[in-house]
Parts: structure tokens; sequence; C-alpha cells
């Protein structure tokens, strides 16, 4: 198993990779010509920018932990360890990035089998690096972060993603979000499941929901809100949010009440 100053020494080598590819990525947009998409499926858009970001971190990171294993949203390695494993996801808001919304961001996670030992999403437009080691706390560019205070849904911000495709769930999203708009101080959707999660992580809103998502769009995420004081659950309050595709994080004060909204249409 790896030592833990191993580990603070692979946190800052992580960064390290997520910053260079981040100005890849920073570079390619201020040039990037649409025209060049590809439709994996019904609006799900990847570019060769996503495809080379992630050769790129593949790349890096193989040179500094050899016997990991990959989870990888573009499937430039697909082989997975038996005990360490890298989740990524080069760039986590693609759609943004092809329209030109300044909100994406590269997440990078280490798995020691089941349990996320490190994270850290760079949101690229503010250059805001955020990262955490289990046991070690969350930070922002080296300052520590804490989630929000707030004590219940109605001095809270939430932010959602909304379906772009497999709409057989819609009428659950919108009914749950007409509640959470009457119950709190308003929904944001920002476009990037990672960058949502960091901004829980650091009080800038105090909870996050979505359906559908995969475990490179949340490993690094979730560490960083529980690292910063917050809890992260599935819809029905269990720990099968990484693979389970149901993600609910909060700063914890208002967690039950957040919930017990939600499981009025999603049961």
């Amino acid at each position: 198993m790896l030592s833990q100053e191993r580990i603070s020494k692979l946190l800052e080598q992580t960064q390290e990779v997520a910053k260079e590819v981040g100005a890849f990525i920073r570079k390619e947009r201020s040039h990037f010509n649409v025209d060049k998409v590809e439709h994996k499926g019904f609006n799900d858009l990847v570019s060769y920018v996503d495809k080379e970001a992630e050769r790129q971190i593949v790349e890096k990171l193989s040179a500094i932990l050899p016997e990991a294993g990959y989870i990888t949203e573009e499937g430039t390695n697909t082989t997975q360890a038996e005990v360490y494993n890298w989740v990524i996801d080069p760039l986590d808001g693609t759609t943004n990035f092809i329209h030109g919304i300044p909100v994406f961001s590269v997440s990078i996670a280490l798995m020691e089998k089941d349990q996320v030992i490190l994270g850290v999403v760079y949101e690229i437009n503010r250059h805001e690096c955020f990262y955490a080691k289990k046991g070690g706390g969350a930070f922002c560019n080296d300052t520590p972060i804490q989630v929000s205070k707030a004590p219940d849904l109605a001095a809270s911000l939430i932010s959602t993603g909304f379906p772009y495709y497999n709409f057989e769930l819609i009428d659950r999203y919108l009914n749950s979000m007409k509640s959470l708009m009457q119950k709190t101080h308003g929904l944001r959707r920002l476009g990037s499941a990672a960058v949502d999660l960091c901004y829980v992580a650091t009080g800038r809103t105090e909870g996050f929901f979505e359906y559908n998502l995969n475990s490179y769009d949340v490993a690094a995420g979730t560490l960083i809100v529980q690292e910063a004081g917050g809890t992260v659950t599935d819809f029905i309050g269990g720990d099968d949010f990484i693979f389970g595709r149901k993600v609910v994080a909060s700063n914890g004060r208002i967690h039950t009440e957040f919930l017990n909204v939600l499981n009025e249409f999603w049961g």
C-alpha cells in the first residue's frame, strides 16, 4: 500500500498534471472550430480536445504511478488494476467548452480498491485548483476550504444538472426542481458536475444533486466535499455514489432535509 508521504507527493504531481492539461484546453478553446465536434450519442458531444487531453493525462500519470490502472471517459486506457486506478474526466463540461461558456474542468481521482484516496479538480477558466487526499482536508489553490454553515434549505443555494439524453425521468427532475425552487435561495445549473461538487466544498452552494452521472464525473469532487466537512450519499442516503449514478452532496447540515425533498419524487 502507498504511504501517506507517497500519496501526498502524488497529490502534488496530480495537481501539476491537471494544470498543464488545463492550459492546453484553455489554449485550444481560443481557436476552437465547432466543425470538429463529434457525437458519441444523442447530445453526447466530444472533440479532439477531450481525446488529446485524456491522452496527455494518461501519459503523465503513467510516469508517476506505473502500476495503476485507469477508468477513463474517452477510453484512452481501459485497463484496470487490482488495487490502484486513476479515474479521469479530461474535460468535464464539454458542451460548455464547445459553446464557449467558461465553466469546465479537469477531474482526476485515484482509487485504492473501492475508496477514493486523492482527488483534483482544476477549474480552467478561473485558474482554481481544488484538491484533497483522504484524511487530509480540502484546499483550493493552497487555501483550506470548508462547506458553508447554512442550517437549512431555506438558507441554501442548490446546484444540479439537467438530463440531455435519457429523458424518461425528466418529470422527476422537474418536480423536484419545482419543489426546491420554493424551499431554497434558488437553483443553478453550471454544466460541470466536478465544479458543482467543488462549489459545495468551498461553501458557494450548500447542495448538489444529479442522476445518471459516471464515476469519472464525481470521484474527485465527492472526496473534496467530504474532506471539506460535507456529506455525500446516493439518493437514498447510502454510499453507492461513485458507480451508482445518483449523487447528493451537501454541507451536511441540510442533508436530511434535502434527501427528504428529493425522495418525495425519486422514491
